[in-house]
């Protein structure tokens, strides 16, 4: 259909734009919607041949059968996962906000240099430095901790930290703090009271990234740790399926409380997160 018929009939266009919406909608749905299905299913039709896509038998309780596991502590698991990841955001942000902030508002020498050799370090991923890695806490005596998962977590999600923040930072214009020193306030109240507030879609989108990154990471934790307690939700749901066990429903749904908390955080910050990812981009 013409465009010029489609700007003559806006509810027709209305209409085309939702569907289009919701079949996008729909196929990035989709596999998730298999994950539900096959996580309700009884252990017997899990095996079946021909394979049914519906649950003749809807096994809401193997979402509550999970919690009471101890091979894999999916429960000490999730708690576990939530603490590396959010200490990891928080190291990442606590390292990452005075730096951006400093090389947004002033332009020493090797600047450039130093955001540059940011932006690098951000394509170097854990899996390439592992053998490193693991040496690195040895002999800082830090194999098997949370702390260990932390530190490198925090790591390698700094340079995301440090780059967009900068970016928000020098797009805030410097009157505004010049404004607030001729009232009195200190450089840190006008960073806290002024600067901050208006990059908080900056700060959510970097604290979303990194959340989202530590809370994902399986190689480092797989390699670093090996108490049970001390496992995260990714190293524990491939223990479902082993040489000796085969818990599908058990993996599927794990996985969708997996997904819980990230959802939970995108809802919390969301009027935040577009803003922060469009904000400062043509600006350094």
């Amino acid at each position: 259909m013409p465009a010029r018929t489609l700007r003559r009939l806006p509810g027709l266009r209305t209409v085309l734009l939702t569907a289009a919406g919701w079949t996008v909608a729909l196929v990035f749905l989709a596999p998730y919607l298999q994950m539900l299905l096959t996580a309700l299913k009884p252990t017997a039709e899990l095996m079946k041949s021909p394979p049914s896509y519906l649950p003749s038998r809807w096994e809401w309780s193997n979402f509550a059968d999970v919690w009471s596991l101890k091979d894999p502590p999916v429960s000490d698991a999730l708690w576990f996962s939530l603490y590396v990841a959010g200490m990891s955001t928080l190291l990442a942000l606590a390292a990452g906000l005075p730096a951006a902030y400093y090389t947004a508002r002033h332009r020493f020498r090797g600047r450039g240099a130093f955001l540059l050799l940011v932006l690098v370090t951000q394509m170097f991923a854990p899996t390439a430095l592992l053998v490193g890695i693991y040496r690195e806490m040895v002999s800082l005596n830090l194999t098997d901790t949370g702390e260990a998962l932390i530190l490198v977590n925090g790591a390698f999600n700094l340079p995301f930290c440090i780059w967009i923040l900068n970016a928000y930072f020098a797009s805030i214009p410097k009157e505004l703090e010049e404004a607030a020193y001729m009232d009195g306030a200190s450089r840190l109240g006008a960073l806290v009271r002024v600067t901050l507030p208006l990059a908080l879609p900056g700060v959510v989108t970097a604290l979303v990234y990194t959340f989202i990154g530590a809370w994902n990471e399986y190689v480092v934790a797989l390699t670093i740790t090996s108490s049970s307690d001390r496992t995260t939700l990714t190293k524990a749901i491939p223990g479902f399926v082993t040489a000796y066990q085969e818990q599908w429903q058990y993996l599927f749904a794990t996985s969708l409380i997996a997904i819980v908390p990230v959802v939970i955080l995108f809802v919390l910050v969301e009027r935040h997160l577009v803003g922060g990812l469009t904000a400062g981009g043509v600006k350094g």
